[in-house]
């Protein structure tokens, strides 16, 4: 409970991905090695943010009109890429303002921790 919503742990070793394609017997192993803070897939791979209110490694810098906006387009707003999976902002971003305000509210009250979480590494530089 000490990291939750800090993303990925940044001292975790990072897998290797497997050279056989994506819906190979060796890829379904690899993701099964997976816990739930990393997602595969043919982009890559890719971690958790952390969303605590640290404001130099999480949200805590971020507004609630930068996160209602990033929710709603799928466009990380510090990065300026699209949202990866496994966060299901399609879903979320269908809520109302209203909701999307109480989340981001929420997330302010978790105490802040200080997780740099790793970058996305796509597939073919791992």
């Amino acid at each position: 409970m000490k990291r939750r919503l800090s993303g990925h742990p940044r001292d975790m070793e990072i897998l290797r991905m497997p050279a056989a394609g994506t819906g190979s017997p060796e890829w379904m192993e690899f993701l099964g090695t997976l816990d739930s803070t990393e997602w595969a897939g043919p982009w890559g791979l890719v971690f958790s943010k952390n969303i605590t209110p640290d404001p130099e490694t999480g949200i805590g810098k971020w507004t609630e009109d930068i996160f209602v906006e990033t929710i709603r387009t799928g466009r990380h707003i510090d990065f300026k890429r699209d949202l990866l999976p496994p966060m299901p902002w399609q879903d979320y971003g269908m809520l109302g303002d209203e909701d999307l305000k109480s989340i981001f509210a929420y997330l302010m009250t978790v105490p802040p921790v200080k997780n740099a979480v790793p970058k996305p590494i796509p597939l073919a530089e791992n």
